[in-house]
């Protein structure tokens, strides 16, 4: 989005922004170094042992139509990861190409959150945002707190949050005497957590950081429509409507070139209110158009919009909306997570212990198999990210640590027969560069969860090519079209692509493309032809 100045970091992070600058320099020594490796050396952790250089490319098994696809890209072939095998038990691979090399897998990660998550939090675990009431509701007052305690709901969205808003009043909750206090604390972070990720600013709402009480992701929607009649002029609304910010929109007709530029207090001001400046011009030819952007942090943006979603559902607030950590009605206590597969159990959560007093009023996502649709269509990175940390041991009677969840998805992986160093994931998106896997590893996970519930959940989560997601403008016409089901991953040095493709055959391949090199770009086309080739030919 032009002319969005990026923002300072929230309150609390100063040092990861140093430490975000100092991996962007890092990043910068390795893409030179790229130039040689094709950047197969991952910017690892300081506690995390540092693997070796790359080996010279091993051609494995490769038939000379699809080496010819695949040295199209133009780039060398240590540089890219290859494996596609048959589903089928004994199957040996189709091609293999450095398939024990460790290449970034960028967005190709969420595949892997997202099996870890249909296996071990099972297909119908569901996010909760529960409300708790501190005081007594007499004749539809609250003499007391309205405590929202967030539960990981990264997907959660504004007119959602008001329809809840809505059912409390229809259960009797008109007037909150008290405030309506946020917790977030189901989540608990540290700055070092971030140092893989890029920085967050108002105009890449995709790089927004986890948090346990988020709402819209933290970005704010600018709707633009052109005005009726001749002489009509253009209509400029915001979603959700934000406590305090006020909207500067001087949009006219003519062009269709319109822009959303946030304007914080002056700095060292002691009061006054950031302010939303809209500009351009949208003529009647130009119909409607949507801007977004993230200008605050989640702690900022959930309570300024709280307060007008909860009026906008007729409730009245005497006190505030404030954002108080620590207030969760339960301590943090070291429960059991919960069993592989739990589809046998309530969505969502394990069964509270019958001290804590239960919600007085619950709200839930949609189930885990449509979470993760949600996540790889669209390759939602904040989503993906939040459902790294859900699976924290004991989360979220047990507020969930990255380490926690690492853990826990490590030992999974190891349950699938992976090595240690097979598969590395970092926050579960693929925005950390420490995210890393062999060719092989991704086939074989790709391959022991083919026709288990949990790999049919998966299938329906990937874009089609051709169809829809991230694939709708890739593959169009050609045997991939409908037929090829494949997470994809882009960084600046890196492309991927990971899933199943039905060939003309009727053999299912499972398949796995890397590409780690400074141009990785450039080998789009070919891996396009690499899935072409497989469904027409495999």
């Amino acid at each position: 989005m032009p002319d969005n100045p990026p923002r300072g970091p929230a309150p609390g992070v100063a040092a990861a922004v140093a430490i975000n600058r100092r991996q962007a320099l890092l990043a910068a020594v390795a893409a030179l170094a790229a130039l040689a490796s094709c950047g197969a050396v991952p910017l690892v952790e300081a506690a995390r042992p540092a693997k070796p250089a790359p080996a010279p490319a091993s051609t494995g098994q490769m038939p000379a139509a699809l080496r010819a696809v695949i040295q199209s890209a133009g780039l060398p072939l240590a540089c890219i990861g290859l494996q596609v095998q048959a589903v089928a038990a004994d199957a040996p691979p189709l091609a293999s190409l450095n398939a024990e090399q460790p290449y970034q897998l960028a967005s190709t990660t969420k595949l892997v959150t997202a099996l870890a998550a249909l296996h071990l939090l099972g297909r119908r675990y569901r996010w909760r945002t529960n409300a708790y009431l501190t005081g007594p509701l007499q004749q539809g007052r609250l003499a007391g707190d309205l405590l929202i305690v967030g539960g990981g709901n990264a997907l959660l969205r504004s007119d959602e949050l008001q329809a809840w808003f809505g059912r409390m009043q229809a259960q009797g909750l008109q007037e909150v005497l008290g405030d309506i206090v946020l917790d977030r604390d189901a989540f608990r972070l540290r700055e070092q957590d971030f140092a893989d990720t890029p920085l967050p600013t108002a105009d890449r709402p995709h790089h927004a950081w986890p948090d346990a009480l988020t709402l819209d992701e933290g970005r704010l929607r600018v709707n633009v429509q052109a005005g009726a009649g001749a002489a009509g002029r253009p209509q400029v609304s915001v979603w959700p409507a934000l406590a305090g910010v006020r909207l500067d929109s001087q949009v006219s007709g003519g062009g269709c070139s319109v822009w959303a530029h946030w304007q914080p207090p002056p700095a060292g001001a002691m009061a006054g209110d950031p302010s939303l400046a809209v500009r351009g011009q949208w003529g009647r030819q130009c119909g409607e158009r949507e801007l977004q952007l993230a200008p605050l942090s989640h702690e900022q943006f959930t309570t300024r919009a709280v307060l007008g979603l909860w009026r906008g559902a007729g409730g009245r607030l005497r006190g505030r909306v404030i954002d108080r950590p620590g207030q969760r009605p339960w301590p943090d206590r070291d429960r059991a997570a919960p069993p592989a597969e739990a589809d046998a159990t309530l969505p969502g959560l394990a069964e509270a212990p019958s001290e804590l007093a239960p919600p007085w009023s619950v709200h839930q996502s949609e189930p885990l198999a449509q979470l993760v649709r949600d996540i790889n269509k669209t390759s939602d990175n904040l989503a993906a990210r939040c459902l790294m940390l859900s699976l924290a041991r004991g989360f979220p009677q047990r507020s969930a640590t990255l380490a926690d969840a690492r853990d826990r998805l490590s030992g999974w992986l190891a349950q699938q027969g992976l090595a240690g160093d097979d598969i590395v994931v970092d926050n579960g998106s693929g925005l950390s560069r420490a995210e890393r896997g062999k060719p092989r590893a991704m086939v074989q996970l790709l391959r022991s969860t083919w026709g288990t519930p949990q790999g049919r959940a998966l299938l329906d989560s990937l874009p089609v090519a051709g169809i829809d997601g991230t694939l709708a403008h890739r593959m169009t016409r050609g045997a991939a079209t409908g037929r090829a089901f494949l997470k994809t991953g882009s960084l600046l040095d890196t492309r991927a692509l990971a899933g199943y493709v039905h060939a003309a055959s009727g053999t299912v391949y499972a398949v796995t493309a890397l590409v780690n090199h400074p141009e990785a770009a450039r080998a789009t086309p070919a891996l396009d032809r690499l899935i072409e080739w497989v469904a027409a030919r495999g």
